[in-house]
Order: structure tokens, then C-alpha cells, then sequence
């Protein structure tokens, strides 16, 4: 069975996995030079023009498996000698032009930019169109196309721009980290660093300085690993050396019982769950910052719990979230948490140690309610906050809640707040299409993602927040 929805995928795979194996075995600084021809070996080009090109832009891939630019503070770079094959002609017109007699194409442009040749078919002038869109949209035909490289119409908070030697850039003060271009970029010229290296330092060190390691494990991961059974793939975590097993999802069971409170007493609230929405809150609407929940996330309100009361511990979370990356250099989490690990990181790090989770027993870890695990698809963190107002008792407050599935959606409640007429009084943002299983460190993107989780939910032993909080408490 496939592990990865793309061959972008497997190939960063790759990388990963070779840059681990190196480093468990001390060589990396050695042999981080050769891991493109171990990859790529021979004179046979794979993907490109030739092997030496491969080999140039693997060479890149290994630098940001090994935490890539230290002067770049984004999380997400971009590797520009491979973002060379996408066109970018902005509006063209097609072969589906028919030279029709009513013209509204030339009609419509308040620029003069769309002549006919002698077979009266369209053209449209570079040099003066504005990229407007007003002919395609008059078009009877659909023949006008905006051909957009994959990366800029996946960003939906226009981020990414053309540089002068035609390859992608990101504007740093726009990007929110959420990965979309990551995931979307056919040629994987766009990448997030990996923080791999680290936590094979804090597993290693961890006999030696005397702590625990603890992976914090996201409620989407019960949507991933198709070709084992999620037990298996904890145990796996158990044999790379990690102690101890933690839901995150318990930490959604905290957010949801604290920002139902919160809710109830401000009367209006933006979720703090997702980095990238709480990051597109404070880059574009300013003025709602002050509406976005004092809580912490869900990663970094278990990580905390576990800092102060499982102390000697690291803690690494690990889950489909590129913008986790970015979260944890924010003054209020970087004490709690250590390191942040991608599924796709963990599947190479799992086969760095050449560890067949096929084969290993099940484990099972039971920290979280139902509601804490659903928070990982778009609509679960607004059903665990109603749960969390009906069990304090707080039920002359009626929630209307607004589930943002994607940035877009966000964007649009954000903008009825302004004006001062929001759809709801809870607004739940999820930047990924679908929630945290849409995330672009995700290895499958499928549809059954969000079946997978509720059922991983109705799983739990805790039917109710409270269960699983009080459980911890013992």
C-alpha cells in the first residue's frame, strides 16, 4: 500500500530518511554532501534534464531536512533552482476562442489590451493588461484562462510572488506557514524546514541528561498510516526511543473546557487553536486580536501540563501541522514544547531505524474524550466547545458557531465581524481545507479522513470532557 499521496512526497521522504540514518549513526557531517548520489546514482536523470541538476536541487532538499536557512525565520522555504517548470502567462486565451461577432471581451477592458488578427480571433497585449479578469468573465465561450502557477493559487493570502528570475517568493510578513503551497507545488520547490535532527538529539541525550521524552500525538493520526494499524505506529514511537505516549487531543479537551467559559463571559471569541488562523488574525485584522482566545492550543496546553508536572521531560508533537513549526518559537509555547515532527518526518524517522510497524504489537494510548479527538476535522472544536457549555452548566449562553473550513472561509467571517454583523459569536478557524486532516505535513489527503477520526473518537473510554479531565487529576 502506498504511504504517500505524491511522488513530491516520497522523494522529501527520502531525503529525510537518509539525512536520519546518517545522523543516528553519527556521519552526517560527513556524508551529508554524498546523500544526492545515494539517492540519485548513476547518469540516468530520474526527474529532470540531467542527474547533475537532480543531484543540485537534492542538495537543497538535504539542507532543509537539516533545518534549512538559520536567517530565514519562516518555516517555509523555497528552493529556487527547482522552481523553474510552471508556466506563468497570467490571462490567455484559448483554442476555444470562435471569433464571435459580439466582442465583449475588447468591450469590457478599460485598458485596450484584447485585439483580433484576420481569423477574428482574441489576443491579449502583456504589456497592458492588469490581470483584472473582467474578460474572462464575459467570455460566452470560457476561452479567456488565468494560468496560475499551482503555488499562487494555492495561497490564499496572496504571499507568494514571482521573483525577477521567474521563481516563487514568499513574502514573509504575509505567510501564515500553513503549508498549502508546500503540499500543492508539483515539483516540491517549495518545502518546510525539518527539525528531524533535533529530536534525534533530545532521543539520544535523554539516558545521558537524565529526562523523559514524551510525544505529544495529534488525533489526526488516526486518519494516517494506512499501511498499519495506528497501535502499531505507536508502538513504533516506543521503540525510537520515546517513553512516554500523550494526546494531544487531551490538551483539546482543556482548550474546550476553558473557551467555553471564556465564550460564555466575553459573548464573542475566536478559537486560538490553529497557528495559521491565529497568525492570519494578527497580519490582516488587527483590530479582532483582542477577540481571539487567551487559551493556548491544544499542543501546547497538554506540553505545558506535562512540563509542570512530569518534570525532568522533553516533549515533541507530532502531526499533520507545518505551522506547529512556526508556534513553537512564540514566546507563550516555547517553554512547553521542544521539538515539532510532521507525519511525513515521522514516517522517515521510523524507517531510518529500519522499524516495520507491520510487524510490531498494538499499543494504545487513552488520555482524551471523544470530543478532545474530533477536534482534528473542521466543525469538531465547535462541537466540543457546545459539550463543554452543556457539562458547566452554561446553557443560558446559546452558542452559534461558525466552522471555518479553510482560510478563505475565515476570511469571509472575519470580514463580517468588521463590519459589525458576524454570522456567529464562536468562530472556528481552521486554515487547511478540512481541518488538521487536510494539514500539508499529512501523508494522505483522502476522503475518509474525517470518518477515520470520528470513529478514533468514539473509540476513547471518556464520553465526556469532564471524564477525561478528572482522569488526569488522579
Amino acid at each position: 500500500m502506498r504511504k504517500f499521496d505524491t511522488k513530491v512526497q516520497h522523494l522529501k521522504y527520502k531525503v529525510l530518511r537518509e539525512v536520519a540514518r546518517e545522523a543516528w549513526a553519527d556521519r552526517l557531517a560527513f556524508s551529508a554532501v554524498d546523500i544526492p548520489k545515494m539517492i540519485v546514482p548513476g547518469k540516468t536523470p530520474t526527474m529532470r534534464c540531467c542527474v547533475y541538476k537532480e543531484r543540485a536541487i537534492l542538495a537543497e532538499r538535504v539542507k532543509l531536512a537539516m533545518g534549512g536557512d538559520k536567517n530565514n525565520p519562516n518555516v517555509i522555504e523555497v528552493i529556487d533552482i527547482a522552481c523553474d517548470e510552471c508556466p506563468m502567462g497570467g490571462y490567455e486565451v484559448t483554442s476555444t476562442c470562435r471569433g464571435c461577432l459580439a466582442h465583449r471581451c475588447e468591450d469590457v477592458c478599460k485598458f485596450g489590451a484584447i485585439t483580433f488578427d484576420a481569423y477574428h480571433v482574441a489576443h491579449i497585449d502583456k504589456t497592458k493588461c492588469k490581470e483584472c479578469g473582467a474578460c474572462a468573465k464575459v467570455c460566452p465561450f470560457g476561452a479567456i484562462h488565468n494560468y496560475k502557477r499551482p503555488c499562487e493559487a494555492a495561497c490564499k493570502i496572496k504571499a507568494i510572488h514571482m521573483g525577477e528570475d521567474k521563481e516563487a517568493c514568499i513574502d514573509n510578513a504575509k505567510c501564515i506557514a500553513c503549508g498549502a503551497c508546500v503540499y500543492q507545488c508539483p515539483f516540491g520547490a517549495i518545502s518546510d524546514k525539518s527539525f528531524i535532527l533535533d529530536v534525534i538529539d533530545i532521543l539520544r541525550k535523554a539516558k545521558s541528561e537524565g529526562y523523559q521524552v514524551i510525544a505529544v500525538v495529534a488525533p489526526s493520526i488516526s486518519s494516517q498510516f494506512s499501511y498499519a494499524k495506528t497501535g502499531q505506529i505507536l508502538t513504533g514511537l516506543k521503540v525510537l526511543g520515546f517513553d512516554r505516549i500523550m494526546e494531544a487531543a487531551l490538551g483539546a479537551d482543556m482548550v474546550a473546557q476553558a473557551e467555553s467559559e471564556e465564550l460564555a463571559e466575553k459573548g464573542f471569541l475566536l478559537s486560538s487553536c490553529c497557528p495559521s488562523f491565529v497568525n492570519f488574525v494578527e497580519k490582516n485584522f488587527p483590530s479582532l486580536q483582542e477577540n481571539i482566545s487567551k487559551n493556548l492550543s491544544p499542543m501546547a496546553s497538554v506540553c505545558k501540563f506535562l512540563k509542570e508536572n512530569e518534570a525532568p521531560c522533553k516533549t515533541v508533537f507530532i502531526g499533520p501541522c507545518t505551522a506547529k513549526k512556526a508556534e513553537i518559537r512564540r514566546d507563550n509555547v516555547r517553554p512547553y514544547v521542544d521539538a515539532v515532527l510532521t507525519f511525513e518526518e515521522l514516517q522517515a524517522l521510523l524507517d531510518s531505524k529500519d522499524i516495520d510497524c507491520t510487524t510490531l504489537e498494538e499499543s494504545t494510548v487513552d488520555n482524551a474524550s471523544y470530543f478532545g479527538r474530533i477536534f482534528a476535522r473542521c466543525g469538531g472544536l465547535a462541537d466540543a466547545v457546545r459539550e463543554g457549555l452543556q457539562e458547566q452548566g452554561l446553557t443560558d449562553f446559546s452558542l452559534r458557531a461558525v466552522s471555518c473550513d479553510g482560510i478563505d472561509a475565515c476570511k469571509i467571517a472575519l470580514l463580517q465581524k468588521m463590519k459589525g454583523k458576524p454570522e456567529g459569536n464562536f468562530v472556528e478557524g481552521m486554515a487547511c481545507n478540512g481541518g488538521c486532516i487536510g494539514g500539508a505535513g499529512c501523508l494522505t489527503h483522502n476522503e475518509k479522513a474525517r470518518a477515520e477520526v470520528d470513529s478514533f473518537g468514539t473509540e476513547s473510554e471518556f464520553k465526556t470532557i469532564a471524564e477525561a479531565l478528572k482522569n488526569i487529576k488522579k
